[in-house]
């Protein structure tokens, strides 16, 4: 786990403590796509009501600052996301303030 998937992991486990998610798992499960081609989602996270949401931790910091997921990290997610409707795809980034920026590819 890199530093931030760390912090995400960090992040998740307050989370759960505040009852908001019931389980995470971290590089748990892994999905093929197609031929030859896998994807493993950095977090699967169980929400507090059952629902299953795969989680891709990103975060590249630019020159001002600020964080920002990279379009190029996104394309497994969205192939993720079409082939596995029945899970809710998210892409995570810092917002640089100690909180989080999602993107949802459901």
């Amino acid at each position: 786990m890199n530093k931030t998937e760390g912090a995400y992991a960090a992040h998740l486990e307050a989370r759960k403590r505040l009852g908001q998610i019931l389980w995470f798992g971290f590089e748990c499960w892994t999905f093929k796509l197609a031929k030859d081609t896998r994807y493993t989602p950095d977090f699967v996270v169980q929400l507090a009501d059952g629902v299953l949401e795969l989680h891709e931790v990103k975060g590249r910091k630019r020159a001002d600052g600020k964080y920002f997921a990279e379009d190029d990290a996104k394309v497994k997610v969205k192939v993720a996301a079409a082939v596995f409707p029945m899970f809710a795809v998210k892409v995570c980034w810092p917002d640089g303030a100690g909180g989080w920026n999602t993107e949802d590819f459901s």
